[in-house]
C-alpha cells in the first residue's frame, strides 16, 4: 500500500491502528468532477453520514491489516462469472443481488468503493453495484493513497444484511450475444484495455489468444496518473481521441474478466463519453469459444 505503515493482525490480536504516510498524492492535478467519483476531502466531509456504506475492495489480508474505520469488505476477484448468455447473465445477477443484500446495501444508502488506488477492484465494485440499478455507486479517487494522514483500523463493526432493491440496467452492460449483432457497425467501437501482450496474442490466458475483430487498443492504467487517480478529464478526452473513440458512439469496454473494463467504462464516462458498457465476461468468455470470431494483431515494427 503507498505511503503507509503495514500493521499485521491476525487471528486473536488486540486492535490497532496505523496512519498513513503522505505519498505521491498532489492537489497540483486538476479536481476531477463526476457523479462516480469522491476524493479525500468529500469523504472526510460524509464518512459520518447515517446513510454512507463504505467499502473496502482490497484482497483480505490488507483489509485485516487496516482499514478505514466502519469500512465493509468485499474482495470481488473470488467472484468471477464469465457466461453472459441469457442463461449465465440471470446468474450473474442473482449472484450481485446476494452480495450487495451480504453488504447490507440498499438503494437509499450511498456506496464508495476504494482500494489502495483508482484501481479495477473499486471500479468493478462500483460498475456491479450501478448495473444492478443502485443510483450512488462512487470511487474514491486515488483510494488510500489519497487519505495521508487517516488512521486505519483493524477491527470490524457488525452490520446487518438488508435485501438490495435495486432494478438492472442493462444498458450499461454488453454480452456476448449483443456484441456479435453489432460487430463492424460503425456507430459500435470494442476498446480492448488488456495489456500488449495479451491484445498481441503473447499472452494467452484462454483457449486461444488474439482480439475480438475491430478493437481499439490502450491499456487501462493509461487512464491513471503517477498518483493512482483518474487523469483529467480533458487530458483522458484527448488522448481517447487519439486512439479514434468517438464520444458519439457506442463504446464497448473488455479485457480478460471485466474488471480493468469496468475502470475504462468509468474513465470514458469521465472523458465525455457517455454511450459506454462493459463487457463483462470479455476475453475469458470470448477467448474460450470456438463460435467467437477473432483476429491477430500484430505488433508495429519498429
Amino acid at each position: 500500500m503507498r505511503g503507509s505503515r503495514r500493521v499485521e493482525c491476525g487471528a486473536g490480536c488486540e486492535p490497532r491502528e496505523l496512519t498513513l504516510a503522505q505519498g505521491t498524492f498532489s492537489m497540483t492535478q486538476a479536481e476531477n468532477k463526476a457523479d462516480f467519483l469522491v476524493d479525500a476531502r468529500w469523504l472526510r466531509a460524509h464518512r459520518d453520514d447515517p446513510d454512507l456504506i463504505i467499502v473496502d475492495t482490497r484482497p483480505a489480508k490488507d483489509y485485516w491489516a487496516g482499514h478505514l474505520a466502519g469500512a465493509r469488505h468485499l474482495d470481488p476477484f473470488p467472484f468471477h462469472y464469465y457466461d453472459s448468455d441469457a442463461h449465465g447473465t440471470a446468474e450473474f445477477k442473482a449472484q450481485l443481488e446476494w452480495i450487495f443484500s451480504a453488504l447490507g446495501i440498499t438503494t437509499r444508502k450511498k456506496v464508495v468503493f476504494y482500494e489502495d488506488n483508482s484501481g479495477m477492484r473499486a471500479a468493478r465494485c462500483a460498475w456491479a453495484l450501478e448495473f444492478m440499478g443502485h443510483p450512488g455507486a462512487m470511487i474514491l479517487d486515488g483510494g488510500l493513497g489519497a487519505l495521508f494522514g487517516e488512521r486505519l483500523v483493524t477491527e470490524a463493526h457488525p452490520f446487518a444484511p438488508e435485501r438490495f432493491d435495486g432494478v438492472p440496467r442493462d444498458e450499461v452492460a454488453a454480452s456476448r450475444p449483443y456484441i456479435v449483432e453489432r460487430l463492424g457497425r460503425p456507430e459500435v467501437q470494442l476498446f480492448d484495455v488488456r495489456s500488449d501482450a495479451e491484445y498481441y496474442g503473447e499472452r494467452v490466458r484462454a483457449r486461444r489468444g488474439g482480439a475480438i475483430p475491430g478493437a481499439y487498443h490502450l491499456d487501462w492504467t493509461e487512464a491513471l496518473d503517477a498518483a493512482g487517480r483518474f487523469k483529467p478529464a480533458a487530458e483522458l478526452r484527448s488522448m481517447y481521441g487519439k486512439l479514434g473513440l468517438d464520444p458519439d458512439a457506442e463504446i464497448i469496454t473488455y479485457c480478460q474478466g471485466g474488471y480493468r473494463a469496468a475502470h475504462a467504462y468509468f474513465a470514458l464516462r469521465l472523458a465525455g463519453y457517455p454511450n459506454a458498457r462493459n463487457y463483462w465476461g470479455s476475453w475469458a468468455e470470448w477467448g474460450n469459444r470456438e463460435d467467437a470470431p477473432i483476429e491477430h494483431p500484430r505488433r508495429p515494427k519498429r
